[in-house]
């Protein structure tokens, strides 16, 4: 039985997501105030955080940000209103994994559940071969998302090892942004084609040696992108 902690102070509609996810299957510990999820996820285990955005004390990206900065992969599902656009690329940056817009149908949002914990069984595979890979002095683990480049130990994201983890496997091919999008978040009409460039912009800062010159994630001008894990190659 997957275990959420759900994160949300609009009681109304929290009673519902409880009723309706236990209904389903789901565990589900439902916290109203910003200021008690942390202390609230390390007292179970959780398999899904599900939270809002705007929230009473600490607001969502900020305890995500804050959770992956303590090391914490559990997967974030993000619940946004429709008028925060820029709040819903900057929770993905931050770590979140995926967003819903309110008001939604309950069977959007356990798509995006079953999406997202198909994908994290993905990323716990061993198509890589190794659980660290590693190429030219740098390290990616894939079971603890720790790695490790040119400015020292860095902790990275879901999605982060989902992108990279995508490109090794394929190493030396070209892949589209939109092969991107359809592969680590499952559809194409969000996120945009500018927060997977986003991601890797940020992917290159933890790996080249000059992020403006890349030798290893390498862009194909009007197409996407290819990984080497060899400056020679």
């Amino acid at each position: 039985m997957k275990s959420i902690l759900l994160v949300e102070d609009d009681l109304h509609l929290a009673d519902g997501l409880v009723l309706n996810l236990e209904a389903e299957g789901y565990q589900v510990v439902h916290v109203s105030h910003g200021n008690l999820v942390l202390e609230e996820f390390h007292h179970g285990m959780f398999d899904l955080i599900l939270l809002d955005i705007m929230l009473p004390g600490k607001d969502g990206i900020t305890i995500c940000k804050q959770l992956r900065a303590n090391g914490v992969t559990v997967p974030v599902l993000f619940l946004t209103a429709r008028d925060e656009s820029d709040q819903k690329v900057e929770g993905l940056l931050a770590g979140g994994d995926d967003y819903i817009t309110k008001p939604f149908e309950m069977a959007e949002l356990l798509a995006r559940l079953q999406s997202i914990f198909r994908r994290q069984a993905w990323l716990a595979t061993r198509n890589t071969s190794k659980v660290v890979f590693e190429f030219d002095n740098r390290k990616i683990n894939f079971e603890t998302f720790e790695a490790s480049g040119p400015g020292g130990t860095i902790q990275l994201s879901n999605k982060e090892c989902m992108v990279l983890k995508y490109l090794i496997e394929r190493e030396g091919e070209v892949i589209s942004r939109d092969q991107l999008l359809d592969a680590i978040w499952g559809y194409q009409s969000y996120p945009t084609n500018r927060t997977v460039d986003n991601f890797i912009v940020h992917l290159r800062k933890l790996f080249e040696d000059d992020p403006k010159n890349p030798k290893y994630i390498h862009t194909i001008r009007g197409v996407g992108y290819r990984f080497t894990r060899s400056p020679s190659e």
